[in-house]
């Protein structure tokens, strides 16, 4: 892009401790601050014209906490997701005033190209985390991508920020429980404004101070005045010091100001009188500059102002000249592209025959004895091998650094398996069952899926999802889930049916660049033990599987039901002379369906079978998809052979009426031929 050459005032982006207090390091924080106020003021004026779509959140007042952070920050190696009202945080860790300016203004110049809203974007490649509206969510991110970078060896510090609403969150309490005992040195800095949105603090909590909840995480805690710049660079500097030393997270309580309201729209109205001029009162930015020009730098600062303004608006000239954004290439965008295989060594597995589980322990074991990169994470996982024994004995083969088991908190340990996974690792999360993810459904869906769409940031993190019925543990622990996770763009998912494909897949979700959620029948784990070897082709579990021939249609399924449906076709064939071409699906996103379109073409039959409830369920999407494509070919309308639409029950005897059996599949689909 086409921006003015950055003055060079602002060349200096870091404040080392051992120049705190000194006046060109207290002129160059003036400068930043000045630069940010500057351009909050400006985009509130373009966004006023129309010339911002969306609204804009301004951080003015937040300036004497976030420009003395920024500046304190090693940003070679630290790891910040700054808020929303963190412009200033932006402008010195990376980028061009030009870059930011087109995020707003949603051009061919967005960092984002246009697919994020105006502040939510980062630059994950300099480990500035893009926020997400759900601000809680963010802190375990910084959590994880932190615990990286000390796993490669670099003495990094994690900067989050949430606000004294989002405080109130689980997910706020869940990370700073795992940064405890993880050890981690993240600072987590609770901008208390006095209010979330319109609701004032005394609405939010009883107790008088946020920073004290650090007690009850082990960490240290304290207030910060942030109405005086030079005073939150020293306090600043020594705990930043503190925290890269000892590898100890800490909460701070940053007592900052919120000049503006919550937003553009924000008329305030909720305010008691003179609640705005109090805190107009209070702004950080004229008083440090009344400060300075005190101590004789006058002149220099009217230099500064001259500068900032003259800059911003020329800018502000390119950034609008930029051409809009265009759609080109955006489908493209969902997923992160294709790599080349991983070098796996082409050893053989043991020779004696191997359950489902045995062979997801082998794959896992051949990940973390090849892959360094690679960490397992999960509850229950380490010494007691998992609730269905899948990681046993890994703990003790790979070490607690690489298999850990982790406190019961899946968004959080959710949300730290994507910080390592964005920052070069490779993770690979088990939940105990596919139906405690939902705790998670955010940091999956909303975060993990929406990565490399909106910032061009590849996100390899491999979710274990232990599901299906059929084994009375009823309906929290025997969720179908694949239709409510898929409808989400951004996540890929396998199903394999039996050990070999359970191992392949194993290996070709690890690899993918992109998050993939690996469904398990908890069925399928122990039925029965079959051949397990190293298959060269193991990316072919990308595409369906053909297991039987046949000419009066085509059938489809997945997971358990492969099994029970290769039943009912082999009773159908005997008994009703009828053969079918059967496929397990195996990979559910993305859908590659040509030899199934292949096959119905032929046939003009079509029959799915899948675990998951009919209504809204997987099957109808299937049905969609081909029968787009081949209505005119049709012979018959198309079956679906599901699960009735309540709860999953708990006794066997409602289990049975509950879920698809082979007897249901052969009935329903003898009285569809006739």
């Amino acid at each position: 892009m086409s921006f003015p050459n950055t003055p060079g005032l602002f060349e200096r982006r870091a404040i080392r401790l051992a120049e705190l207090g000194q006046p060109d390091s207290l002129l160059c924080t003036y400068a930043w601050m000045q630069l940010a106020r500057t351009g909050d003021n400006r985009i509130l004026d373009l966004f006023r014209q129309g010339l911002i779509r969306g609204t804009v959140t301004g951080g003015q007042g937040n300036e004497g906490l976030i420009v003395p952070l920024a500046l304190l920050a090693d940003k070679a190696i630290d790891v910040v997701s700054f808020s929303h009202r963190g412009l200033g945080g932006h402008l010195i860790w990376s980028g061009h005033l030009g870059d930011h300016l087109c995020q707003y203004f949603a051009n061919s110049g967005s960092p984002t190209k246009a697919r994020e809203g105006n502040i939510h974007h980062g630059d994950p490649a300099n480990r500035s985390l893009p926020m997400i509206s759900h601000l809680g969510i963010m802190l375990s991110n910084v959590i994880g991508s932190t615990d990286s970078q000390r796993r490669l060896g670099k003495p990094a510090v994690g900067f989050a920020f949430f606000g004294d609403g989002s405080s109130s969150t689980g997910d706020i309490h869940e990370s700073m429980n795992l940064a405890a005992l993880l050890s981690v040195p993240v600072i987590f800095v609770i901008e208390n404004n006095q209010y979330a949105y319109s609701t004032p603090v005394c609405e939010q909590y009883v107790a008088p101070n946020l920073y004290e909840r650090a007690k009850g995480y082990g960490m240290e805690g304290f207030a910060l005045d942030c109405s005086d710049p030079a005073g939150v660079l020293q306090t600043l500097g020594t705990a930043i010091d503190h925290a890269r030393q000892n590898c100890r997270p800490l909460l701070i309580e940053a007592h900052t100001f919120r000049l503006r309201g919550h937003a553009a729209y924000d008329t305030c109205d909720y305010m008691k009188p003179g609640e705005a001029e109090a805190l107009l009162a209070q702004d950080p930015l004229p008083k440090f500059r009344a400060k300075l020009a005190a101590a004789g730098h006058g002149a220099r600062l009217d230099a500064i102002d001259t500068t900032v303004h003259d800059f911003v608006e020329v800018t502000i000239k390119s950034a609008l000249a930029i051409p809009p954004i265009s759609s080109e290439g955006m489908e493209l965008d969902v997923f992160a592209p294709p790599t080349p295989p991983m070098p796996w060594q082409p050893a053989p597995l043991a020779p004696e025959p191997m359950t489902m589980a045995q062979a997801l322990n082998h794959g896992l074991r051949k990940i973390l004895t090849e892959r360094p990169e690679s960490v397992v994470l999960g509850q229950d996982i380490g010494t007691y091998g998992g609730a269905f024994k899948v990681t046993e004995g890994l703990v003790d083969d790979f070490g607690r650094p690489r298999v850990f088991s982790t406190p019961l908190c899946e968004s959080a340990s959710t949300g730290y398996a994507l910080g390592l996974s964005i920052n070069g690792h490779r993770t690979i999360e088990e939940f105990q069952f596919a139906d405690f993810a939902t705790d998670a459904t955010t940091q999956i869906v909303l975060n993990a899926a929406t990565y490399h769409f909106r910032a061009g940031q590849k996100c390899p993190v491999v979710f274990r999802f232990p599901c299906g019925g059929g084994l009375t543990f009823g309906s929290f622990h025997s969720q179908e889930l694949e239709s409510a996770y898929l409808s989400f763009p951004g996540l890929k998912a396998l199903y394999p049916s039996n050990p070999q494909d359970a191992f392949n897949a194993l290996l070709a979700a690890y690899e993918d660049d992109n998050p993939v959620i690996l469904f398990e029948h908890k069925a399928l784990y122990r039925h029965g033990k079959h051949p397990v070897k190293w298959d060269p082709n193991y990316r072919s579990i990308w595409q369906p599987a053909k297991l039987r021939s046949g000419d009066h249609a085509t059938i489809i399924t997945y997971g358990e039901m492969v099994l029970l449906t290769g039943e009912a076709c082999d009773y159908l064939a005997r008994e009703y002379e009828k053969t079918f071409d059967l496929f397990d699906l195996r990979a559910l996103a993305p859908l590659r369906l040509d030899a199934i379109k292949a096959s119905l073409a032929r046939t003009g039959r079509l029959v799915v079978v899948h675990e998951g409830r009919r209504t809204h369920g997987f099957g109808a999407e299937l049905v969609a998809h081909l029968t787009a494509e081949h209505f005119a070919q049709l012979k018959a309308a198309p079956l679906r052979i599901a699960a009735l639409d309540l709860p999953v029950p708990f006794a066997p005897e409602l289990e049975a009426v509950y879920r698809p059996s082979k007897d249901k599949i052969v009935e329903a689909i003898a009285a569809w031929m006739d």
